[in-house]
């Protein structure tokens, strides 16, 4: 198990005890001001949050409430300054940016991922192909960046995280520069993929009709510093559409309440 740890609370050592992708527990985050000696601006405020081994969770909030920050911090990016972070094995990541290397192929890019991991390297090709067939790329192996759409880029950037082998999947904002019609068939590919191998995911988004039609669990955050503010769970059934009646109303809901954090800490 991969564990982060500052102040307080401790994390069961042992991994195959405990009934978690990642347990968050009393975790704060402060950066230094810029400009004041030894000052200090809190980002985050003694979140405590759950992740379960196959569930899908979304946080949401306005920028800059530290949705990012947190994934960094389960991710092993950075440390918190109070708390405790576990997780079962260590986090595969996904950005917003493809982060691929241009001057390799897409399946290049996610061999190199696998060399990472200590994969053979006569079994590098047939599972980079695997991961490409699971992502619907399938002969898309030999082809370069540049030769990519967006959304293709970003299905190889999703293959090349499953390549890690991890049980926990991180999501910061993955299809957020792409157009609505290509979210939309990547909103449908990544459910495939999540009930299909029974990955944890923790997904970050401002879009909050993204955060209902993905998740199981949406957890608001609230702004400058980050609290949780409220969680909802979605029991609506998959699959689920971006229009779905049952999707809209409880997106009115959660935008309610979201912009209700945001009046309530000033941000315009």
């Amino acid at each position: 198990m991969a564990t982060t740890t500052a102040t307080t609370a401790k994390v069961a050592e042992d991994a195959t005890a405990v009934p978690y992708a990642a347990r968050i527990e009393h975790v704060s985050k402060s950066f230094p001001t810029p400009g004041r000696t030894g000052g200090q601006q809190l980002v985050l405020d003694d979140i405590t949050l759950d992740v379960a081994p196959g569930e899908f969770v979304t946080l949401l909030g306005a920028s800059g409430c530290g949705k990012s920050t947190l994934l960094n911090l389960v991710a092993g990016l950075d440390r918190p300054s109070v708390g405790s972070i576990g997780t079962d094995g260590r986090p595969a990541l996904m950005f917003q940016e493809h982060a691929l290397f241009p001057w390799l192929t897409a399946g290049r890019n996610i061999e190199l991922a696998l060399k990472l991991r200590g994969v053979a390297k006569a079994e590098r090709r047939p599972e980079a192909e695997r991961l490409l067939d699971l992502v619907r790329l399938q002969g898309a192996y030999g082809k370069r960046v540049h030769e990519l759409s967006g959304g293709m880029r970003q299905r190889v950037a999703l293959a090349r995280a499953l390549a890690q082998d991890s049980r926990l999947l991180l999501m910061d904002e993955p299809f957020a520069a792409l157009d609505a019609i290509t979210r939309d068939v990547l909103h449908d590919e990544l459910t495939r993929i999540w009930r299909e191998t029974g990955l944890s995911v923790l997904f970050v988004t401002h879009n909050v009709r993204e955060a209902v039609r993905l998740a199981q669990r949406v957890v608001l955050l609230s702004s400058r510093p980050g609290r949780i503010a409220r969680e909802w769970t979605v029991d609506l059934p998959h699959p689920r559409r971006i229009e779905d009646a049952a999707v809209a109303e409880l997106s009115v809901e959660i935008t309610e309440e979201l912009r209700g954090e945001i009046r309530r800490h000033g941000q315009h």
